[in-house]
């Protein structure tokens, strides 16, 4: 339960640490690495010995969860790390009320907020893709009642958000041609767009490279040299996937006039093993991918559209769950469950050093939408005759 201290009392460790925790995530100019703590597995640690791990032995400061789990947040108690909860999918049409949304706030935030530092809410998970119109329709006034009932609360410093894959863009074949999709631009996206900016909160994706990439595509989607991708119309030269999704993302931003508002990376990933010869996944792509996304977020370079910002960036995923249907999706994980690393990427404390740390801005990566076989020059260019492709999420290569 939270606690309330009186103007005579003074304030325990506790209570001055959790505050002190506050400021500096509040007031730091850059932002750290953060995880997605997923728990489909029988086998994961406890709560508790896993923020002790990730406390003591890494320099994770941010785990971003798929629910609003009191074990968990309990164990994360007085650690420092800033937590991201979530509101269930299904849960999305009773918060839309604020009766519900107070209900919500007062069930899943304040018995934990005076001790752990709840940084984030996350309202669903991926709405757009369910094509659940109950849900879409829900989903903006469940983020501003939600931020009602965190105001009505007395509560400050958590922003409101919801997380997004990138088939919220019905045009994404050029960076520079990012749009959202027309049935939503303006009555979803643009509304939603603009409770971020009141609120001074991120607009959240999802991208992942490893959902576009070919054989031929395979260096720009792990961040390894390559001759780059051109969009005609900026001019601009892309190396990596990951700089034109976000790319894409923010030009359907700015094309409704929200360019200002920040964008966060709610996840990204890619998986060390995968099924017999599937196409791109091992040890060495993770290392590559993971590693340089590291590097790359936290630089500071930002994006050729978006130069000079950093984004908070959580990876997926903290461990490898043995309960996910297929091989590929039970290996995203930097850590096994006995809490040994499946490789390093530049996040323990006196840790390895990853071999693949020489691999940075210069070795990024741009990755087609389509699977489809692509005949490659030497300077290939945007496409804009693959664009219907785009709206499952990726962006598309041609010569």
């Amino acid at each position: 339960m939270a606690k309330h201290f009186g103007s005579l009392a003074k304030p325990s460790f506790s209570a001055l640490f959790f505050l002190l925790s506050t400021l500096l995530h509040q007031s730091s100019g850059g932002y750290g690495i953060g995880v997605n703590y997923g728990t489909v597995a029988d086998n994961l640690p406890t709560p508790s010995q896993v923020a002790a791990f990730l406390k003591d032995r890494t320099t994770i400061d941010r785990i971003k969860l798929f629910d609003a789990n009191p074990d968990i947040l309990r164990a994360f108690a007085n650690t420092g790390i800033a937590v991201t909860i979530s509101v269930a999918n299904g849960d999305i049409p009773s918060v839309a009320k604020l009766a519900g949304a107070r209900d919500w706030v007062a069930n899943h935030v304040l018995p934990f907020h005076s001790q752990t530092l709840i940084t984030r809410i996350a309202v669903g998970n991926e709405i757009m893709a369910t094509a659940d119109k109950n849900l879409i329709g829900h989903l903006v006034p469940a983020m501003r009642s939600v931020h009602s009932a965190l105001q009505l609360a007395g509560i400050k410093g958590i922003e409101v958000t919801t997380p997004h894959s990138l088939g919220i863009l019905s045009s994404s074949a050029a960076p520079s041609s990012g749009r959202f999709r027309r049935r939503y631009d303006q009555v979803i996206f643009s509304p939603m767009l603009e409770f971020h900016r009141q609120t001074n909160s991120s607009f959240m994706v999802n991208p992942y490279p490893f959902f576009g990439f070919t054989a031929k595509t395979l260096n720009y989607a792990i961040f390894k040299p390559n001759d780059g991708v051109y969009d005609n119309a900026t001019g601009m030269k892309y190396t990596n996937m990951f700089d034109a999704q976000m790319d894409a993302v923010y030009s359907a931003m700015k094309r409704l006039g929200y360019g200002d508002v920040q964008i966060s990376v709610g996840e990204t990933g890619w998986p060390s093993a995968g099924d017999p010869n599937q196409l791109g996944v091992s040890m060495e792509n993770a290392i590559s991918y993971n590693g340089n996304l590291v590097s790359h977020v936290s630089s500071g370079k930002g994006t050729p559209l978006m130069s000079n910002r950093t984004f908070e960036t959580f990876i997926f995923a903290l461990f490898n769950e043995n309960l996910k249907p297929s091989t590929s999706e039970r290996n995203y994980g930097l850590f096994r469950p006995d809490l040994t690393p499946v490789y390093d990427v530049g996040i323990l404390r006196g840790g390895q050093v990853n071999k693949y740390s020489n691999v940075r801005a210069n070795c990024n990566t741009f990755s087609p939408f389509s699977r489809k076989e692509v005949n490659f020059g030497h300077r290939l260019t945007f496409h804009s005759a693959l664009a219907p492709f785009a709206g499952r999420g990726y962006s598309l290569l041609s010569c």
